[in-house]
């Protein structure tokens, strides 16, 4: 457990943080990254710019993604097939851009990443791998409420390997009364089921609650059993700090439409550690362009991996999608991933600052956070239970031009993202909800 951040809600001030206006402006003048909220498309709602908390559902578009993706449109104009081969970004090559732009993002040498498909795909593409289900050793550890996503994969690879799912998924869930789960509770899990456990697999952050799991601490305990480990960082990519090899996590998965600002349904990665891309021996739902870059248009029949997370690849690149991907990542280079990374934790901290403030001038608790607050149990999203009247304030909030998520039965889930969210917008948010009829 990291050290927290954030005290006893009881005392004064522990924050450090104030509460005017004049506060939360300062603070956005101060702020290192301010000019990158103007390479954002800001959506307007109500007639005003709105207060958008919802990039980990989807980004905001980057100014440059139109640009971006006329250039790759006009190359095709322009060269028809041969694009693969001539332009400003000839097409057979346009995925090997983007490891050395990801690289910092997910902790990861330039070898274990590859950029295709989408997430669940990618998903089934590394559980052919990595869960090869024995006799003995047939049991996947996942946390309870995971992504319904992955719970349909893992459920219907359980299913094609001829075992049954209620025996063989186990889930981890929180203690009674808690929300998050102890990482005591999934590494005993995971030590208790001992030599039967296949493969350990988590989100990297739990979609609902929005805690970060220790996935150091999950990835030892899984492989001191004798099983392998994997992620779907579909909310850590691009959120938190991440070092899959150094942790020496064995696959991961993620989306680029939320944190990485690529565009709905936009163009997916993988990441395969090191000690495994080099070896050929390794099943794999094979596609040609994952073979031998040298003899690819020989068209030979038999399939030659190669010895990069590359190997893993199906299909040809979808271009117009990684046109997205290219300009969000640009700005997110030119930003750096570790100012990112600190203005976050900035936000998040006021925030919570923010919405104990909404309590405390409350006759009544009206907000109940779920989401952990200490410093590396968090990223840019804090989940709320409403209590009382959750839809109404939901649809209350959508009226006033703030975007946050709706999750039954009465969470409110809300996540300002460094690169095009304020102080400001925090500190309007709260008092949009101060000043809500009946929550007085």
């Amino acid at each position: 457990m990291g050290k927290p951040i954030i005290k006893e809600a009881q005392k004064s001030n522990p924050y450090g943080f104030e509460n005017p206006l004049s506060y939360a402006r300062k603070m956005d003048t101060e702020d290192p990254l301010k000019m990158f909220r103007e390479k954002f498309y800001i959506p307007i709602i109500n007639g005003k710019e709105s207060i958008y908390f919802t990039g980990n559902s989807l980004g905001l578009q980057p100014k440059n993604a139109q640009e971006y993706i006329l250039n790759d449109l006009e190359d095709w104009a322009n060269y028809g097939v041969e694009g693969h081969f001539h332009g400003r970004n000839p097409w057979t090559k346009y995925h090997e851009k983007f490891p050395r732009l990801l690289s910092a993002i997910l902790g990861a040498k330039e070898e274990e990443i590859v950029v295709m498909n989408e997430l669940t795909i990618n998903l089934h593409l590394m559980l052919t791998t990595f869960y090869r289900p024995t006799k003995e050793r047939f049991k996947i550890i996942c946390e309870e409420k995971a992504f319904p996503s992955d719970q349909y994969a893992l459920e219907s690879r359980v299913l094609l390997a001829g075992y049954d799912p209620a025996k063989t998924i186990i889930e981890v869930k929180p203690r009674p009364g808690e929300h998050a789960i102890r990482n005591e509770d999934i590494i005993s899990t995971i030590e208790e089921n001992g030599r039967e456990v296949a493969l350990v697999l988590f989100g990297g952050i739990n979609y609902y609650s929005g805690q970060v799991f220790d996935m150091a601490a999950i990835t030892k305990s899984a492989h001191e059993v004798g099983a392998f480990c994997g992620f779907d960082l579909a909310h850590a990519a691009g959120n938190v700090e991440l070092n899959l090899h150094e942790w020496n996590v064995d696959f991961a998965c993620w989306c680029s439409y939320k944190y990485l600002n690529s565009g709905p349904g936009s163009v997916a990665g993988a990441f395969i550690h090191q000690q495994h891309v080099t070896n050929k021996t390794l099943l794999r739902l094979a596609g040609w362009w994952g073979t031998n870059k040298e003899t690819r248009f020989k068209m030979e029949k038999k399939f030659d991996p190669i010895l990069t997370a590359e190997g893993w690849l199906v299909s040809n690149s979808s271009i117009l999608n990684m046109s997205c991907h290219k300009a969000s990542l640009d700005i997110i280079e030119e930003a750096g991933f570790k100012n990112i990374l600190e203005k976050s934790k900035k936000l998040s901290t006021y925030l919570f600052f923010i919405l104990h403030d909404i309590n405390k001038n409350s006759s009544r608790k009206i907000i109940e956070i779920i989401t952990p607050e200490n410093e590396n149990e968090h990223g840019c999203q804090v989940s709320i239970l409403m209590p009382e009247k959750g839809k109404e304030i939901f649809d209350s909030l959508i009226e006033n031009s703030v975007i946050v998520d709706w999750r039954e039965p009465n969470v409110i889930r809300l996540a300002p993202v460094p690169l095009y969210n304020t102080f400001e917008d925090i500190y309007r948010f709260g008092e949009i909800i101060k000043k809500m009829p009946g929550l007085q």
